[in-house]
Parts: structure tokens; C-alpha cells; sequence
């Protein structure tokens, strides 16, 4: 019997050419488990993830499914999965969803979260992690500007495809700056219904340079009035972006 099964997935992207599978490379997370899965099932198997993530993008909790015709049990798969994917790719949970399920279309929002380290010593162990920044960013400038791109706009100065057809906007419910009690890290946690190519990196890199007093506050504001990517900040390093949740 053909089954629709829902599994979240958690993965360091720091060795992979992002989530969605591609011609010129067989190193993407969702050509690793369209592959183990097709092995296992002697047919095609299609993977459908609830959006992609860049190259070194992390997840901890990424969401996709699957249909396939198999006489093990969730655990029994779950079990199988994991014993061959590779050390940096796991399924965290994998159960039978309804029919209709599909990660992306049945998806209602997501929630990122960025990373940064602050200090002149190097994070050894979280380099693969975080951005790491010589100064302390005033964070009361950052959540200032952050209040200018919260609700529901067009987005498109923050979209990293320049070509983009299809709409542009977007809402985010939320942007949570908060700093650890040592003062090392800052914590940066998007949450919103949808986010476009680059678009959390993108924020990100114009939180910063308000921060480190690059640019106005207000600036973020008019970057997104205006729809020109040009007058967005940077695009943050992919290694510092986490997807934390899938919401449905």
C-alpha cells in the first residue's frame, strides 16, 4: 500500500550544494535521500521539502515527504533511514501523514534563526555556525530598523533573484533580536508565512550594518519602499542561517 509519510529532517549544510536536488551535482540533502529512499523501495522515490535551503544553510528542522509502499513499520523505517545517511544528515522523526499532506503547499509558516559571534577570538568549534564580527553591534539600532520590516510587504529588495516572476510578498511575524549572557553571541530569529531566495540572509546583512551604525535605522525601511536590492544591506554568510521550524 502506498503510503504518504511526513519526516522532519535536521542537517549541517556545511559540505552541501544547499537542499534541492540539481543536474550538475548528486551533493544536495534532498538528492541523498531521493537516493537511499529509491535504494530502498527498488522504484523512483520523490522527496518534496517544504522550500530549499542555500549551500551551508543548516536545519534542524526541516520538513519533506514522501510516498512509498513499504511493509516496515514508522520506527523500522525511521531506523533504516538513518543507518545509512550520511554522519551530517538525520531524520529526526518520520510517521504516516494524510494523503493530502504536502510539506510545502500544507506549510503556514517558518521560523530561521541566524547566528552571529561577536570578539576578536576565533569560535574554533562553531565556526561552521556563525558570522563572526570584530565589534559589538548596537542592538537597539538593529531592533529598530527590524520593527521597519515586520508585517506584510513586498519584499523583493531583499530577494537574492534578481529575475524573480512570481510575487514578492511576504509577511514576517516577527524578528527577535537577543544577545547571550556572555555578550559573545547574538541570536537573530525570523519568523514569518514564507521567505524568498536569500531573503533572511539578506535582512540580516541590513540588520547588522544598522547595527554597526553603516547605515540609518531607517534605511531598512526605504530599502523595502523602494523594491532595488541595491539599497539592502549585504547578504549575510549562509553558514550562520539555521532553519529551526516548519509550522502547519
Amino acid at each position: 500500500m502506498l503510503r504518504n509519510y511526513k519526516m522532519t529532517i535536521c542537517y549541517d549544510g556545511t559540505r552541501y550544494d544547499g537542499w534541492q536536488k540539481q543536474k550538475n551535482t548528486e551533493n544536495t540533502i534532498q538528492g541523498k535521500l531521493e537516493a537511499l529512499l529509491s535504494r530502498m523501495a527498488g522504484r523512483e522515490i520523490s522527496v518534496h521539502g517544504s522550500g530549499r535551503t542555500d549551500a551551508g544553510v543548516h536545519a534542524l528542522g526541516q520538513t519533506a515527504n514522501f510516498r512509498m509502499d513499504t511493509e516496515l513499520s514508522e520506527e523500522a523505517l525511521l531506523a533504516a533511514v538513518n543507518g545509512y545517511l550520511p554522519e551530517d544528515i538525520g531524520v529526526t522523526s518520520l510517521r504516516t501523514a494524510s494523503d493530502r499532506f504536502h510539506s510545502r503547499l500544507s506549510a503556514v509558516g517558518k521560523v530561521y534563526r541566524y547566528r552571529l559571534y561577536v570578539g576578536s577570538g576565533k569560535p574554533v568549534f562553531d565556526r561552521k555556525y556563525v558570522w563572526q564580527l570584530s565589534e559589538m553591534p548596537d542592538i537597539d539600532k538593529m531592533r529598530e530598523a527590524a520593527a521597519f520590516l515586520t508585517g506584510q510587504h513586498d519584499f523583493r529588495a531583499f530577494c537574492g533573484n534578481r529575475h524573480m516572476k512570481k510575487s514578492t510578498v511576504r509577511r514576517i511575524d516577527g524578528i527577535e533580536i537577543e544577545k547571550s549572557p556572555g555578550g559573545e553571541r547574538i541570536d537573530l530569529v525570523f519568523e514569518g508565512n514564507g521567505f524568498l531566495q536569500n531573503m533572511v540572509r539578506i535582512l540580516t546583512g541590513t540588520l547588522v550594518e544598522c547595527g554597526l551604525g553603516l547605515r540609518d535605522p531607517g534605511e531598512a525601511g526605504r530599502a523595502l519602499a523602494s523594491g532595488e536590492r541595491s539599497l539592502a544591506g549585504q547578504t549575510a554568510p549562509a553558514r550562520g542561517l539555521t532553519l529551526m521550524e516548519v509550522k502547519y
